[in-house]
């Protein structure tokens, strides 16, 4: 599917698969996936069939197949591997790891399991309906400003972007009616899903998303059944928050959980005995006796 090579970190353990949003493309997460590398972690960007932008459609379900196929291939090499995910891509990334248990820790960016953020045009329920219409296969929902983007210089180079092309660095200019159906599938079986995702989870989201209203994370903040779970909220971004002002802040905190993570499972694998005073006296007497036979 012409995915990006992993990177080249040295003597790493430890793997992230990032996974961009709907009908887009690594280019949403390239900041974050550079940023990673230099921290000494290995990232992987791919393309997915029927997923990302210029490959199709295809149902969610095979989605959900072609992303753990991914973690498959990075957990035969890596003894962690986590799982990151930027929008729709953080929704397909609890899906990887509600059915890969041993992902080391699950990264939401932005995670939408509802277009409800305020941008959303109202009309947008009715996708549900137009898809069984033939207006399926015609229809496409075009993107407008903001562009998820509260930085308002970068907001107008991607204005310009959308104009000539298809596709930009913080998403497509339209997605396909097939697309958003299958991605409200996917929302839906996902929300059913969380109390069975033990696995330790960052949760980053902007209080001003447009299109995914904080809702969504305060939803999965409360259902999923993460022991090691941390919530951290943006007040100057809006959805796109791997490109917007706070890129920085977002990198660094996934950077941060991703070693607490793997850390609190280096320590859980190797508990330090507990041994008592008397036990420890009665152990130095037996050394001290082996010792002079």
């Amino acid at each position: 599917m012409g995915a990006p090579p992993f990177s080249t970190a040295q003597n790493s353990d430890h793997a992230v698969l990032l996974l961009h949003g709907l009908s887009s493309s690594p280019l949403e997460l390239r900041f974050l996936a550079r940023f990673l590398a230099e921290e000494g972690f290995i990232t992987h960007t791919p393309e997915l069939a029927g997923y990302s932008a210029g490959t199709g459609h295809l149902p969610m379900e095979q989605w959900i197949s072609a992303a753990v196929a991914q973690f498959d291939a990075l957990a035969v090499q890596y003894r962690h591997v986590s799982v990151c995910g930027l929008s729709m891509g953080a929704t397909l990334a609890a899906a990887v790891a509600h059915q890969r248990p041993a992902a080391r820790a699950l990264l939401l960016l932005s995670i939408t399991l509802s277009y409800d953020g305020w941008a959303i045009p109202w009309y947008l329920f009715m996708f549900d309906y137009l898809y069984y219409t033939p207006l399926r296969s015609r229809y496409r929902y075009r993107e407008h400003e903001p562009y998820g983007l509260r930085n308002e210089a970068l907001r107008s180079k991607i204005a310009r972007a959308m104009q000539k092309n298809e596709i930009s660095e913080v998403g497509p200019a339209s997605i396909a009616m097939p697309a958003l159906h299958e991605a409200r599938r996917l929302a839906g079986s996902v929300r059913n899903k969380l109390k069975g995702i033990a696995t330790d989870c960052l949760i980053i989201h902007a209080i001003d998303d447009e299109t995914s209203s904080p809702h969504n994370a305060r939803f999965v903040e409360s259902n999923v059944g993460a022991a090691f779970l941390r919530t951290i909220w943006l007040d100057d971004s809006y959805h796109m928050i791997t490109s917007d002002n706070e890129r920085e802040v977002v990198a660094r905190e996934c950077a941060l959980f991703l070693r607490e993570s793997a850390a609190a499972s280096a320590a859980s694998n190797n508990p330090a005995p507990v041994v008592s005073r008397a036990l420890a006296r009665r152990l130095r007497q037996l050394a001290s006796v082996a010792g002079k036979a």
